[in-house]
């Protein structure tokens, strides 16, 4: 593969864990994903969700940068309307600072939240609405070119910190092609407009000052093994998980229950999440990322873990990097 393989990590809270074990085992992938040669690592802002870590998500990324020397990391991403353009301009713009050349800044207009986190943001749902003004103006702070007089990000100004709208619909790409900036889909679980949202994109982009041509990072799901049959199993176990955790509610299902829920419509609905994965062996999983970069007419993929543990998913991009020829740090 000639693709750069980029990695995001969902900062997950295992069974048993705490949220500061989820923080080791992040540095931990970090450095051999350093080692390995993958190009970048993005962490995403979710909020009240017991097994994800990542709600502070300039603060893990400051972490995850003192510990490493040269992968660049960033938000996959900030939901800006959980925010003041001028806070996220002045925490990137420190970590911009304290780590020159390796931040990213992807940018969402999601909550990241359900309604009731969204109330205890101090946010309102209408705040997604000013998502396009928002982006320019944290892009004019981090420019040195603030709209509003008399105010600077301090960090910030001048930084220049490169940023990527995030999107899962039609709505996100043609903002991205708008303002003349990378477009990242979340594929790995948002299947169904990935070719509508790229065409859309590569059609409409318009030049800017960051990006002269379109710039499109699509999500992947892969589980690489050294065996078909190893992988298929680690697959399955994914979706049983996946049934649990997402169709769960605070209730446990039996073995038996979650076989009958793969079949049901509320199953499939969550298995269709899955639907871009690679899975197998790490010739089989080369051979499918290089199939899904031509369908999604990709410049980067950013692969996502669909393995149900840490250690299948260490292995897992281990075995990816082997195989892609990455280059080591």
């Amino acid at each position: 593969m000639t693709t750069p393989l980029s990695i995001l990590d969902l900062a997950h809270i295992g069974r048993g864990e705490t949220a500061r074990d989820s923080f080791a085992a992040s540095v931990d992938m970090a450095q051999r994903a350093e080692q390995w040669g993958y190009h970048r690592i993005w962490y995403a802002e979710h909020h009240n969700m017991p097994t994800i870590a990542s709600s502070a998500t300039s603060v893990l990324i400051a972490h995850v940068a003192a510990h490493t020397a040269t992968i660049r990391l960033g938000a996959g991403g900030i939901m800006l309307p959980n925010h003041s353009p001028l806070t996220i301009a002045e925490q990137f713009g420190t970590l911009e600072t304290l780590h020159p050349g390796r931040i990213d800044l992807g940018l969402g207009r999601a909550p990241g939240s359900d309604q009731n986190t969204l109330r205890a943001l101090r946010r309102d749902p209408s705040s997604a609405d000013s998502f396009p003004q928002d982006v320019l103006e944290l892009q004019a702070y981090l420019r040195g070119q603030s709209r509003i007089p008399g105010v600077d990000a301090v960090p910030g100004k001048g930084t220049n910190v490169p940023l990527y709208i995030l999107g899962s619909s039609l709505f996100g790409a043609k903002l991205a092609a708008l303002l003349g900036l990378p477009y990242a889909f979340a594929s790995h679980f948002a299947p169904q407009a990935l070719e509508d949202a790229v065409a859309l994109y590569r059609r409409e982009f318009q030049p800017s000052e960051q990006l002269s041509e379109p710039y499109v990072v699509a999500g992947v799901g892969v589980i690489a093994a050294d065996t078909t049959d190893e992988a298929d199993a680690l697959f399955e176990a994914t979706k049983r998980q996946r049934i649990r955790q997402m169709l769960g509610r605070g209730r446990t299902f039996t073995d038996e229950e979650v076989e009958m829920l793969l079949d049901a419509p509320a199953g499939q609905q969550v298995l269709q999440m899955l639907r871009y994965t690679a899975v197998g062996t790490p010739g089989e999983v080369r051979d499918y990322l290089d199939r899904f970069t031509e369908r999604a007419q990709a410049d980067e993929l950013i692969v996502v873990s669909s393995a149900p543990g840490r250690k299948a998913w260490l292995r897992s991009l281990e075995l990816l990097a082997q195989v892609s020829g990455l280059v080591p740090a």
